[in-house]
């Protein structure tokens, strides 16, 4: 197999050009991007969150990073679907490993994740963050608001992640309200997609339900968004529960009645025209899947995202 490399994500020469490790083997970066802590020259980086201490129900999301990067593996070096294009020809991505977080001492976690992702941030990448339960987009957010301002919150959840709390507790459902009162995100702005609970406050963002989702076709969602959003930079966080069991049965608070897989990927693809800063996939929990069918949807979530930023770096 002349044409074949192995181990790319370490033997990589550059942080261009498609892998070509057969999928059954080699380091399993994600998509095979180069392994490195150096953020130069990179237009885009993947970095994992291996957080789970926040979850309310059944935990297992810390291995969420591992399981994606896994997932990611199907992807093979052909154009990528539905891009038809090599992501990677003109985009450089690497993959920044993982947080260092101390699982004794959870207080020092949003702290040390809002500072590394400020680094991260501050080298003018777009960063694809891979958790890690929910709270761990409370820290993204705050770093991406210092670097970017203001932001839209465009959430895919079956959950809104509103419940109050008092600014220091470490929750996977309150971020989203204290990113309202601290000012972080713009409800005015903001959207949720695919809710199938209720929480006292929403804050003032849209919600989309799932039973109203159910009747709109993606083209219509993905409208929905953009005209909530406008023109304000913002951040995407996609928490794989937004997803029916069906689906995603590999994550901690699983909400029958949500979309599929291939209705939500279609909204993402729509949504290129949307002024991302940021964006995350967060409560893979790998225990509870199977044949890796959840790990594969929020590997081919990460994926769309950079397939947008390929996409609009290439001017089309």
């Amino acid at each position: 197999m002349p044409s074949k490399s192995i181990d790319h994500a370490f033997t990589a020469r550059g942080l261009t050009g498609a892998a070509s490790d057969p999928t059954h083997a080699g380091a399993l970066s994600f998509m095979r991007r180069k392994f490195t802590k150096s953020l130069k020259g990179a237009d885009a980086v993947v970095w994992g969150i291996p957080f789970d201490a926040a979850v309310s129900n059944r935990p297992g999301a810390r291995f969420g990073p591992q399981a994606i990067r896994r997932a990611s593996a199907i992807f093979d070096n052909d154009p990528q679907y539905p891009f038809q294009r090599d992501l990677f020809e003109d985009l450089a991505v690497i993959d920044y490993g993982d947080c260092l977080l101390d699982y004794g001492n959870h207080q020092k976690t949003p702290g040390r994740i809002e500072r590394e992702a400020a680094k991260i941030l501050k080298s003018g990448a777009f960063l694809v963050s891979l958790g890690g339960d929910h709270f761990v987009t409370w820290p993204l957010l705050k770093a991406h608001a210092a670097t970017h301002g203001k932001l839209a919150l465009v959430q895919f959840d079956a959950h809104q992640d509103t419940w109050f709390d008092d600014g220091r507790r470490i929750d996977h459902g309150s971020f989203v309200g204290r990113a309202v009162r601290d000012g972080v995100i713009d409800p005015a702005h903001s959207i949720q997609i695919g809710i199938r609970t209720h929480a006292p406050e929403d804050c003032g963002i849209q919600m989309l339900h799932g039973n109203e989702i159910d009747e709109m076709k993606a083209a219509d969602i993905a409208a929905a968004i953009a005209s909530r959003v406008g023109d304000m930079p913002c951040y995407i966080t996609f928490d794989i529960d937004c997803l029916d069991p069906a689906f995603a049965p590999g994550t901690g608070t699983p909400v029958a009645g949500g979309p599929s897989s291939a209705k939500m990927l279609a909204v993402l693809r729509q949504s290129g025209g949307l002024d991302i800063r940021g964006a995350d996939i967060v409560e893979v929990a790998p225990a509870y899947d199977h044949a890796d069918i959840t790990a594969i949807a929020g590997a081919t979530v990460a994926q769309h995202y950079l397939g947008l930023l390929a996409e609009k770096r290439a001017g089309n």
